[in-house]
């Protein structure tokens, strides 16, 4: 990429024939999309029919696409609330000049993280950026011409890419992946619930997968929106109506070629990711484990939809309402075992347990998680309130949680 002094940037710059947009809508107490218990009219300020946004992103291999080391964006989409979808909504906004029309309003900083994390797979950016906005940006009702005051022509268009752009950067699936222990390889697979857990874990929300040939290549998080998309508020959302395409088991996730990038994921300062948290008398939930191993005593709190939920008492089953129980961590062969106060911890007919009479099991660690037989995922008939305690199983059942460890 060439090297501009500053001076000659500012020319440039200056030289733009920039476009003055106008402005979106204002709304007030705006409602949910997808929430709405009965008809909005007003779809400037309520996303109707396609109220469940889908930030769609891929993983491309053949021909590698992107940073090595980063996902990149497939696009913005409006589903229904069913999971249905129109498309190609206004053909008189299918616009084919999309460089040009986010270069007339100074959109250049985006224009070039665009062409590092918006790229097509046959290196025809440009015609990629027009399908997506022609089939999907065209269908958000809150982008409508009619949705501005002062409307400039074509002003919707850098609300689209810009807004799919910000969600982007707030959800780093390598990271999130990459924490769990599942990372790019030529030879190893991961089940659909090790890379679902994993992905939820960071979204707080269920997301969904898609596979090619056997190989993980695109997620798709999906949000429900307050107010509009270029004002609004993106609150996560279970997906409805979406399937995914991957097996249960046996997933290729395979490297890229081409160079790494320091990637982080900001602070959103428009985008809502909140959980409620419920802990228990020793509250925190700062992982201290290292990625492979858990050394000395601790606690082993329970995550699941992205949040602390309670943790693990003495006799290895899970309790929101009482003290954690304080677990000693001890070396063993290639990962280490663990005892409470009741005795030794092991998996016993599928079902973590710990007592006098259990026979320790070896267990590891993965992105500071407890990790059995490969995978951080363990299971329970319902999440447990009150006095109830539920039991840890390694076989799948109705909610799947994580075990952190915080030491003490």
């Amino acid at each position: 990429m060439a090297i501009f002094t500053s001076q000659v940037v500012a020319a440039f710059l200056l030289a733009l024939p920039l476009a003055h947009a106008g402005s979106p809508k204002t709304c007030s107490n705006p409602q949910l999309s997808c929430q709405n218990t009965t008809a909005v009219s007003d779809t400037c300020c309520f996303n109707a029919p396609g109220g469940q946004l889908l930030q769609t992103q891929f993983w491309d291999t053949s021909p590698s696409t992107g940073p090595s080391n980063s996902w990149t964006i497939h696009g913005l989409w409006p589903d229904h609330c069913d999971g249905t979808y129109d498309s190609s909504c206004d053909p008189s906004r299918a616009y084919t000049n999309i460089t040009a029309i986010l270069q007339s309003y100074g959109k250049t900083d985006l224009l070039s993280y665009m062409n590092e994390f918006w790229v097509d797979i046959n290196g025809d950016d440009e015609s990629f950026w027009e399908h997506e906005w022609g089939k999907h940006g065209t269908c958000i009702s809150t982008l409508a011409p009619s949705c501005y005051t002062g409307y400039t022509p074509q002003e919707e268009v850098p609300d689209f890419f810009q807004k799919t752009v910000d969600l982007f950067k707030t959800l780093d699936s390598y990271t999130a992946l990459a924490s769990a222990g599942i990372v790019p390889s030529s030879s190893a697979t991961y089940t659909a619930a090790q890379i679902t857990a994993a992905l939820e874990s960071a979204f707080g929300y269920p997301v969904t997968i898609q596979c090619s040939s056997g190989a993980l290549d695109e997620i798709w998080y999906s949000f429900d929106v307050q107010g509009s998309v270029q004002t609004g508020t993106f609150v996560p959302t279970p997906p409805v109506g979406q399937t995914s395409s991957c097996s249960s088991t046996g997933i290729k996730y395979l490297p890229k070629s081409g160079s790494p990038v320091s990637t982080s994921v900001p602070s959103s300062t428009h985008t809502t990711l909140s959980t409620s948290t419920k802990t228990t008398s020793s509250a925190s939930s700062s992982p201290t484990g290292g990625s492979g191993t858990f050394s000395g005593s601790g606690y082993l709190n329970a995550i699941t939809s992205g949040s602390q939920t309670g943790c693990l008492i003495s006799a290895g089953t899970w309790y929101t309402s009482g003290t954690c129980a304080t677990y000693t961590a001890t070396a063993s062969g290639s990962g280490f075992t663990l005892k409470s106060s009741k005795g030794s911890c092991g998996i016993s007919s599928s079902k973590f347990t710990c007592g006098s009479s259990v026979t320790a099991t070896v267990f590891t660690a993965s992105g500071g998680y407890l990790s059995y037989g490969g995978s951080t995922m363990f299971y329970a008939a319902a999440v447990p309130s009150g006095s109830t305690q539920e039991a840890i199983s390694t076989t799948s059942n109705s909610v799947s949680v994580s075990f952190e460890w915080q030491s003490k």
